[in-house]
């Protein structure tokens, strides 16, 4: 990488249209009409091709700030990481 932070490339052309459609929906059924820092819910859409070693995952969000998604994604592995240890139920 030539200084540049890891996400930092725009999404892919031919996912931009869908992603914001789709975020814009999601957004609408978790916030409603709420804008900005009122908003309750905060979530973000990854998207990425199926069976390929080329490519990337594009990201998307309803204004999350990126800080908190690296903290929340931190712990998201942690916790994926760990369900192996799970017993399932007896």
């Amino acid at each position: 990488m030539s200084g540049e932070q890891l996400g930092d490339e725009p999404v892919e052309a031919q996912y931009k249209e869908k992603m914001i459609a789709v975020v814009q929906a999601l957004d609408a059924v978790f916030n409603g009409t709420i804008k900005g820092a009122a908003k309750q819910t905060g979530f973000i859409l990854l998207v990425f091709p199926y069976g390929e070693s080329e490519g990337r995952c594009n990201h998307m969000s309803n204004g999350a700030d990126r800080r908190d998604v690296i903290v929340m994604l931190k712990e998201q592995i942690a916790r994926f990481e760990g369900q192996a240890e799970l017993k399932g139920r007896a």
